[in-house]
């Protein structure tokens, strides 16, 4: 089966000192940078998403800044493809179906942040759009958030937005069982 890996918005502001640090980004980052490190051994397709506001009134991603830079655990090779988006769906007025499409993608691997809100659209999408989609959960950070004057913990918002994709439009695993599936099929198992 022809995979492609996405590694979505995986950007300086979501890390400690930047404009919105997320719980868990840093361990997640490294858990990206693995996967990343196992596509680039196999040359297989992979995209970075780098996510850039429009809005005037926006708090991160804001353009010219440091903050939508890639985060250095996984900053791209010259050769790698870079899609700039400006909406949680990385599929949405981007380039990333057209490059999936080309390179005769079947599964989409996606990680990176935030998994309540990019993660979710651009897996949601993906899964519309025909394709299977793994999301390496322990690879995503979530963040706080707040309803109904209740604040919701990241921890709790990544829970929740796992499950609700594994419901429907996700196989939903860790960083060791993406790898352990990997090697089993490298060994001729299903």
């Amino acid at each position: 089966m022809k995979r492609a890996l996405v590694l979505v918005d995986i950007q300086n502001d979501y890390f400690p000192g930047g404009r919105k640090p997320l719980p868990g980004m840093v361990e997640a980052s490294g858990r990206a940078a693995d996967i990343l490190s196992y596509f680039r051994g196999t040359g297989q397709p992979l995209f970075h998403v780098l996510h850039v506001a429009t809005s005037p009134n926006a708090t991160f991603f804001v353009p010219e800044t440091n903050g939508i830079q890639i985060h250095s655990s996984v900053a791209p090779l010259t050769e790698e493809e870079v899609i700039t988006k400006n909406h949680p769906n990385s599929f949405l007025q981007t380039s990333l179906l057209d490059k999936l499409r080309r390179a005769d993608t079947e599964e989409v691997i996606i990680c990176g942040a935030m998994s309540n809100m990019c993660i979710d659209a651009t897996a949601r999408a993906a899964s519309d759009l025909g394709f299977k989609c793994v999301v390496v959960h322990d690879a995503c950070a979530a963040s706080d958030l707040e309803f109904g004057n209740r604040i919701v913990a990241a921890a709790d918002v990544h829970a929740a937005f796992m499950a609700a994709l594994k419901a429907a439009y996700a196989r939903v695993v860790t960083l060791a069982e993406f790898l352990t599936g990997l090697n089993r099929q490298a060994n001729g198992h299903p």
